[in-house]
């Protein structure tokens, strides 16, 4: 198959080096399209895929076209290629574009999937959520999973639960990254200098990740096997329970997914 990226930043650089890594397809058979010409012939240039004049040009070029574009631009663009789309499957990871608002605005026989990745695909460690309600057939769909596959986890979900999905885990690094730098800023306060607190913060949250996927224990059991009585550390978990902490991701979480809905109308 032919794959086509309307887009160029770093979303979508991550899933294409990740692809072209895994050998999952031949950089002879991609086409990029992207409004920064430069950043676009460098990446081409090193990686030997094919720098495209425009999205039609992407678009009749191949069987596969991802979008990895701005929600404010999506519907110029697909006003754009709406009929070059014809009978072609789609791809979208833009942000508050549900399936239903790209089918409505794609012709009838493009086939759609909408997908919510997360930045981690940058470093082979994404969650990439598929919407259920794709129309993909069975030949699209599973390249899509070598495609995702190729820089994390893929996991299929029913339609109504893809805001919930960009509530945890689509928006959830930030809230990570909030995490490990309100960790480290402690430990500077405790006397560690800046780039070890950071390495310590961060090497703790992916190991204790790591934990939960791996060995399958409830999270709360995890935490409970570190809190020894009398201990340091629930003296630590007390004072964030003071604090609201559980609370607080959950109201960013609820925030995240209410913002979700609305751009998705």
């Amino acid at each position: 198959m032919k794959l086509g990226f309307i887009g160029a930043g770093n979303m979508a650089s991550a899933i294409l080096l990740g692809i072209l890594n895994k050998k999952i397809i031949d950089s002879k058979d991609v086409y990029i399209f992207d409004t920064n010409t430069e950043k676009l012939n460098d990446f081409c240039n090193k990686n030997g895929t094919n720098a495209a004049k425009n999205g039609i040009d992407v678009a009749l070029n191949s069987d596969i076209v991802l979008f990895a574009i701005k929600p404010n631009v999506c519907a110029s663009v697909i006003e754009e290629l709406k009929d070059s789309l014809k009978n072609k499957a789609v791809i979208s990871i833009v942000a508050g574009w549900s399936m239903k608002k790209l089918s409505d605005s794609l012709d009838k026989s493009t086939r759609v999937l909408k997908i919510m990745p997360n930045t981690p695909c940058m470093v082979g460690e994404g969650m990439n959520v598929f919407d259920g309600s794709y129309t993909l057939n069975d030949e699209e769909i599973d390249f899509a999973k070598r495609i995702f596959n190729a820089v994390g986890k893929v996991e299929i979900v029913a339609p109504y639960l893809m805001d919930a999905v960009t509530a945890v885990s689509g928006s959830g690094p930030a809230y990570v990254y909030m995490f490990i730098e309100a960790m480290a800023d402690g430990g500077v306060k405790a006397g560690l200098p800046r780039q070890i607190a950071y390495e310590l913060a961060a090497q703790t949250v992916l190991g204790s990740a790591k934990m939960v996927i791996d060995t399958g224990r409830h999270p709360g059991e995890l935490k409970d096997a570190v809190c020894s009585p009398a201990g340091t550390t629930i003296d630590a978990v007390a004072a964030l329970e003071k604090a609201g902490f559980r609370a607080a991701v959950l109201d960013a979480v609820d925030a995240c997914y209410n913002k979700s809905k609305e751009m998705g109308k």
